[in-house]
């Protein structure tokens, strides 16, 4: 049985050094909850064989997110698997850029 697989990867350079490692975990789960969540909003667990999404969190300078995504849905499912994963990042995306911004908000009423 043949089966689609999308991977899909994408670097944000966001420019938010000097986070605490609980947001940093914050923002990836947050990150990972939006993508499993809008892909179950859009196809049944029983369409989905196999969903994984990795988050990276890299602090050099810069915050650096890096998700991939994994989605295996069976042939017979009739569904955009590149469209749905590129709205999921999009929306993933979408989340943690608002999270930050509440963030440095957050920072800002500290000084």
């Amino acid at each position: 049985m043949e089966e689609k697989r999308t991977s899909e990867g994408k670097v944000v350079h966001i420019g938010l050094p000097n986070l605490e490692p609980e947001k940093l975990i914050e923002i990836g789960e947050l990150a990972q909850e939006t993508i499993i969540g809008h892909v179950f909003d859009s196809l049944t667990k029983s369409e989905v064989k196999d969903v994984e999404v990795t988050t990276r969190i890299n602090l050099e300078g810069t915050l650096d997110l890096e998700i991939e995504v994994y989605l295996e849905v069976p042939i017979f499912v009739r569904v955009d698997v590149e469209g749905l994963m590129d709205e999921a990042l999009k929306m993933a995306y979408q989340a943690v850029e608002q999270r930050l911004r509440e963030i440095a908000d957050e920072g800002k009423d500290k000084t």
